[in-house]
């Protein structure tokens, strides 16, 4: 099979192909085909895999998670059974499924536990339920079980044009939150007007802090209740300022490079609650609550109550140009790696 194989750590967006010094990632045609390892293992032939800034830090060494090398990176993916251990009983050869994975999603055929897998609804498209699990389960995990936000609460989002950004500003309209979203350029600030942000601040040309509290007067708001933050550095430092009493910080990320200080001293006399979010390790400590929450947004999927957005598609050759698109955040949605159409899209859909 086809797989695409982390041999050293270095940078991704380097180009695959052509000579000179051994690349960080290299395309293996003859990659050995993962044999079912157990009764209930279930082997997918992969459809589409979704690109996540934390597989750009892992292929640095930057993660918090270092696998030995050498490894096939990639973690959320959708495909259709290819074959199933002699107990698996929720499954068949044929059905649509997606999942998340550690590792390994960035080839052909992956194999995983049934009760890891999830079935595609009728009417969600196969490639879309591959860019789900991570970004818009970190964002429903967060906001829902986390945070508890509620109808009628502010949310901030910053970063709001990536992945787990335009997630979690969905997920906020569709609990009735008064959702405030952060971007750069006109163009992603226009795509996230388009899906009915109550207020869009550019911080390529807005002042953050002043943009906000304007919205909130004419609003008659008292502040921000919520706090979503994959972005770090000053952004977070100016989001604060906005933050009322009693509100949530959501740490997701830092896609700024800088980890930001929060306070302890105003945090103790705001009130204010911190909640880091590691989706990842909820599989080790909750497994319930991902599940309940996957399946949850696939049915919101189904029923139009959010959309996937795919930004840029690549075939597993061109996976360097994938991670540029991440690396220069050029994406306004998700990036994804398509598998079984050997025909570039890399323009917006």
């Amino acid at each position: 099979m086809e797989a695409l194989v982390c041999r050293k750590l270095g940078d991704p967006t380097a180009p695959i192909s052509g000579g000179g010094a051994e690349k960080a990632i290299v395309v293996e045609k003859n990659h050995p085909i993962p044999e079912l390892v157990s009764p209930t293992s279930v082997r997918v032939r992969v459809k589409a895999t979704s690109l996540n800034y934390a597989n750009y830090l892992q292929i640095l060494g930057k993660y918090q998670e270092k696998p030995p090398l050498p490894f096939i990176p990639g973690s959320d993916y959708s495909g259709v059974v290819d074959a199933v251990g002699p107990s698996v009983s929720k499954f068949k050869v044929g059905d649509p499924v997606c999942s998340f994975a550690a590792l390994g999603s960035f080839a052909q055929f992956i194999v995983a536990d049934q009760t890891e897998l999830f079935g595609v609804p009728e009417g969600c498209d196969l490639v879309a339920a591959g860019a789900l699990p991570v970004a818009f389960g970190t964002s429903h995990v967060a906001l829902v079980h986390r945070a508890n936000l509620t109808s009628g609460q502010v949310l901030l989002v910053l970063g709001a044009a990536g992945g787990v950004g335009l997630a979690a500003v969905q997920i906020g309209k569709v609990v009735g939150a008064v959702v405030i979203a952060v971007a750069r350029g006109a163009e992603k600030v226009q795509y996230l007007k388009s899906l009915g942000v109550d207020h869009v601040v550019d911080s390529s040309t807005q002042n953050l802090i002043q943009s906000v509290k304007d919205f909130l007067k004419t609003r008659k708001l008292k502040g921000v209740d919520v706090l979503y933050d994959p972005v770090g550095g000053k952004l977070t430092k100016e989001a604060m300022k906005v933050l009322s009493w009693g509100g949530n910080i959501l740490v997701i990320g830092f896609a700024s490079g800088e980890i930001p200080v929060i306070p302890a001293n105003i945090a103790l006399v705001k009130n204010w609650t911190v909640h880091g979010l590691y989706w990842g390790s909820y599989r080790i400590h909750r497994p319930a609550v991902l599940e309940d929450s996957l399946k949850e947004l696939l049915s919101w999927v189904a029923r139009g109550l959010i959309t996937i957005r795919i930004s840029h598609t690549y075939r597993l050759p061109e996976a360097n140009l994938a991670f540029s698109a991440i690396k220069d955040r050029k994406a306004i949605g998700k990036v994804m790696l398509v598998l079984d159409d050997q025909t570039s899209v890399r323009s917006k859909l």
